[in-house]
């Protein structure tokens, strides 16, 4: 076991590294960040003093080099020393980024925790509660429910869920408030984007739960448990119910980069001061240090997260963990 999440470990190192130098270098190819940094009334001196402070004047290598230092040793800016791990600093704000990032990490956080668990556990029980009832018009209806939620989009939904319930003046616009301050606060805030950014995941994980667990209910030890003569709801959880978990897994450490990216959707629709409106900001604004810092960052809780799911299918699936 050991073994093999050293060389995920590696893998994933070697990932985060092409895929900051892939966008590092293509970012350049795009204009030059000293414009944008400088604004609309600039000069040929502004612009040599910008390169020369933030040091876009040395070759695009050694820019990146540099890059990659600074986030293990830290860098040293006009603006000031910028400690581990260093992504520096904001061409337009000039504020530090792994700060800002930290500022807004909280939204990001909650946006996606909440959905995950909004949509696991309406997935997966929707799912679940099919597969039990196969057959019935409780099954139908929940079938034909999820397939035609899994064709709405949030950026389509959003809207929509705003008009009937925040401008008609029945719930609060969607806000973030901080946890500690006003658990209630943070609950309500947060609870249409949750909702609206589930919408898909949800369908998809019901259909996928209900395949799974009657797939599962036509194994070989599953009937044997029933011929012993235990409970139904017993060999339904305790054989039935974890067979089905693994496929569900697999697609769950797959679907934490689109829930990311549903989270940077959500954020744009519902106003919302995440790390993803950060990127979409960073983005249009040729912020280069903010869209290295967001990119990266992401990408490694992305990575991490998969690591953290491929460990847990030993504790799911006996046979991986004597393999």
């Amino acid at each position: 076991m050991l073994p093999f999440l050293l060389r995920r470990t590696f893998g994933a190192v070697v990932t985060l590294v092409l895929l900051s130098a892939f966008t590092f270098f293509v970012f350049f190819s795009v204009g030059d960040p000293a414009m944008m940094a400088c604004g609309k009334n600039c000069t040929a001196d502004n612009i040599a003093l910008i390169h020369q402070n933030l040091g876009l004047d040395k070759p695009v290598p050694v820019q990146y080099w540099t890059f990659l230092v600074g986030i293990f040793a830290g860098r040293d800016f006009t603006l000031g020393h910028c400690s581990a791990p260093c992504f520096g600093y904001s061409f337009t704000t000039k504020q530090d980024v792994w700060s800002t990032m930290m500022d807004r990490l909280p939204t990001t956080a909650s946006l996606a925790i909440g959905g995950a668990i909004a949509f696991l556990v309406i997935g997966l029980g929707a799912g679940l509660l099919a597969a039990w009832k196969r057959g019935t018009a409780l099954d139908k209806a929940v079938t034909g429910v999820s397939m035609i939620l899994s064709s709405v989009q949030i950026y389509i939904l959003g809207p929509v869920v705003l008009g009937i319930f925040v401008y008609s003046g029945l719930m609060a616009a969607p806000k973030y408030v901080n946890l500690t301050s006003s658990p209630a606060g943070w609950f309500m805030g947060l609870l249409i984007p949750w909702l609206v950014m589930s919408t898909i995941f949800t369908a998809q994980y019901t259909r996928m739960s209900r395949s799974t667990m009657i797939e599962q209910l036509q194994e070989e030890h599953v009937r044997t448990a029933k011929a012993k003569g235990m409970p139904a709801g017993y060999v339904f959880m305790r054989y039935a119910w974890r067979g089905s978990l693994i496929p569900i897994v697999t697609i769950l450490g797959m679907d934490l980069g689109a829930l990311f990216g549903g989270a940077m959707i959500t954020e744009f629709t519902f106003q919302l001061a995440g790390l993803g409106r950060l990127a979409i900001d960073s983005v249009t604004t040729l912020d280069l240090p903010m869209v290295m810092g967001v990119l990266v960052f992401s990408a490694a809780l992305i990575l991490v997260f998969n690591i953290i799911v491929d460990a847990a299918y030993a504790f799911i699936d006996p046979r991986v963990r004597l393999s």
